[in-house]
């Protein structure tokens, strides 16, 4: 079946090198032909935080997949009227990459949690997921399996290095005062120090401006 398509969304606020880790091995592990890189808008799970402006988080998912040919930068989610659920988004790849399989990337800590997703049982006849590990989680099958059932079948499994590099963790160490050199790519640095982003405390809106 035509293409075979890897999507990883988030708020890649900021993006870092676990993000494009786990998209590459990914990539390697499931013989995709593309990676796509899918900012979200305003994701509906983080209403708790401001969340930085969609320009400085696309500006910076751009600089940060710049080097690999096989990582695409795809604005459909963020484009979209809200909500920002998974389910209706599948739909709108289809359209745009017709005849193509698609992988949706997840963490272990996030598959515990997807029959809590809006729809999950529409999710997995739209796409496979593509589960990679996340420190201290364990997967429980026969929980997920009675929650969605057909959900094992639909996972693919990653295998690799354990990473705990979170965009959170990159936050509040750089609000710290710390240098957040090497979790980032050095151009993603640069932007994030010429636009001072991520030095105010949290609750702060960092939400204005480009």
């Amino acid at each position: 079946m035509g293409r075979r398509i890897g999507l990883l969304g988030g708020t890649f606020d900021p993006p870092h090198l676990g993000h494009l880790w786990v998209a590459e091995t990914a990539r390697e592990q499931l013989a995709l032909d593309q990676m796509l890189f899918l900012p979200v808008g305003e994701p509906p799970h983080k209403q708790d935080r401001s969340v930085t402006a969609v320009a400085h988080r696309l500006a910076m998912t751009k600089l940060a997949i710049a080097t690999n040919p096989d990582f695409v930068l795809d604005t459909t989610d963020m484009d979209r009227p809200l909500p920002h659920t998974t389910h209706t988004l599948l739909p709108l790849l289809h359209q745009a990459y017709p005849d193509s399989q698609l992988w949706f990337l997840i963490g272990a800590d996030s598959l515990h949690d997807f029959p809590t997703w809006e729809q999950p049982e529409q999710i997995i006849t739209q796409c496979r997921l593509a589960v990679y590990p996340r420190p201290g989680v364990m997967i429980d099958w026969p929980k997920l399996e009675t929650a969605v059932p057909g959900i094992e079948t639909a996972v693919d499994l990653i295998k690799g290095p354990i990473m705990s590099i979170s965009s959170s963790g990159i936050r509040n160490w750089r609000r710290q005062g710390h240098s957040v050199c090497y979790l980032v790519t050095t151009d993603v640095l640069n932007y994030i120090e010429a636009n001072k982003l991520y030095t105010k405390e949290p609750g702060i809106s960092e939400t204005s401006g480009s």
